[in-house]
């Protein structure tokens, strides 16, 4: 398949399937083939996109070898093809997806964050080529997360899931803020397309602490259980067949979540839950969660598709 090398992202408009940003890092590959199944599950189109970064000159343009700019279009093919061949070993003998290839010129944020628009999801490795040493969440993923105009799945690499993994739960983040309400949305539709449990975890307590002296603890739990209740209702009865278990704790949200990731097949959170700072569109909750999460994350923001 001949990638399409046009550099504009609006050619990708009217599609609305999921898109996958790529760049030959082992963490890219495994975002291919989590997209691949979850462009399965959907019956959706997935385009598989590499962006060519503009060249940052620091030295005489005289200076630079001849043949750079091949090499990146050249590298860039081979980029793609390697996706390709990743997308196809993990469809197995699923009925494969509606596949489109696309090579951009420009900034890599810009240009996936611009494709993003018409897109259903974007999936990204948590860092590619080049990441700084320590680092956990790379620098695209992290912009992305903040600037994309859908949901974000970010994808570690690693060891390969067996089949019973696929009976494992989807996990989702709820405090009753408006982001939530929209991870709920993504959520409930992910655990029935998976024909798995829901586990629905409130963390009534962002301080991790038990003993603060004068502090109703009686009363918060109730107020969580009622925030469950609310939040879980309506969706409960357009999703019958998905099975939801509450749990409710008191601690930091982003440790539990963390820790309950481990016996998840999917992790789903708002950017930006109760308490975060006007103008910040992705919470600490969120961030800790993806960056240590060992399943892969869906971060959720803006309001439910009507």
């Amino acid at each position: 398949m001949a990638p399409d090398t046009t550099s504009s992202a609006t050619k990708l408009s009217a599609r609305h399937g999921i898109l996958v940003g790529v760049d030959g890092s082992d963490e890219s590959l495994a975002a291919v083939a989590w997209a691949a199944q979850e462009a399965v599950l959907r019956g959706s189109a997935i385009t598989l996109m590499h962006v060519i970064s503009p060249m940052v000159v620091t030295w005489p343009i005289e200076s630079l070898e001849y043949g750079y700019a091949e090499w990146q279009d050249t590298n860039a093919q081979l980029v793609i093809e390697r996706a390709q061949k990743a997308l196809h070993a993990a469809l197995g003998d699923a009925e494969p997806p509606r596949v489109r290839a696309h090579i951009s010129h420009d900034g890599i944020v810009p240009e996936l964050a611009a494709a993003s628009a018409d897109s259903s999801l974007l999936v990204v490795g948590n860092r590619g080529l080049g990441p700084i040493g320590g680092a956990v969440l790379g620098s695209v993923s992290r912009s992305l997360l903040q600037h994309a105009h859908c949901p974000v799945a970010v994808i570690k690499a690693g060891p390969a899931r067996g089949r019973e993994d696929g009976a494992r739960p989807v996990l989702l983040g709820v405090d009753g803020s408006p982001a939530s309400e929209t991870a709920t949305a993504f959520a409930f539709d992910a655990a029935s397309r998976r024909g798995v449990p829901l586990v629905a975890l409130h963390a009534w307590c962002d301080l991790g602490v038990f003993g603060t002296l004068g502090a109703d603890w009686a009363a918060h739990e109730d107020q969580g259980h009622e925030i469950l209740a609310e939040r879980l209702a309506g969706w409960q009865e357009t999703y019958p067949d998905v099975e939801v278990r509450r749990q409710l704790v008191c601690d930091r949200p982003a440790r539990w979540l963390i820790d309950e990731s481990k016996n998840a097949q999917l992790v789903v959170v708002g950017s930006r839950g109760r308490g975060g700072i006007a103008g910040m569109l992705l919470g600490s909750v969120s961030t800790a969660v993806v960056e240590f999460s060992p399943t892969p994350v869906v971060v959720v923001r803006g309001a439910p598709e009507a």
